[in-house]
C-alpha cells in the first residue's frame, strides 16, 4: 500500500475531496515524523508504537575482508505491534 493509496482510501470512505484527504493524510504523516524526530513515542491505539531507540557504537567485521571496523552510534526507528493488531494478522 502506497501514501496515494491510503489517500484513496480516506477519500472513498470519509467522503472529502481528493485534496482534502491529501491534505490531512500529509498532516498525520508530518505530525508522527515531527514527534519521532524530537524522540517522542508515537503510540496509536490498537495499531502499535513507533520509538526511537538510540543504538550504542559497536565493533563489527567487514564482511569482504574480515577486517573489524567501527559502527557507529546512531538512532534507529523501531515499531511494536500492539496485540489487536496482532491478533487480526494471525487470524
Amino acid at each position: 500500500m502506497t501514501k496515494a493509496d491510503i489517500i484513496e482510501s480516506v477519500y472513498e470512505k470519509v467522503g472529502l475531496s481528493k485534496k482534502e484527504a491529501n491534505t490531512i493524510v500529509e498532516l498525520v504523516f508530518e505530525t508522527i515524523k515531527s514527534n519521532l524526530e524530537r524522540g517522542e513515542k508515537v503510540k496509536i491505539s490498537r495499531f502499535g508504537n513507533f520509538v526511537v531507540r538510540q543504538k550504542r557504537t559497536r565493533r563489527g567485521r567487514n564482511p569482504q575482508t574480515g577486517s573489524e571496523i567501527e559502527i557507529s552510534a546512531r538512532k534507529v526507528l523501531t515499531f511494536k505491534a500492539s496485540p489487536v493488531l496482532k491478533k487480526a494478522l494471525s487470524e
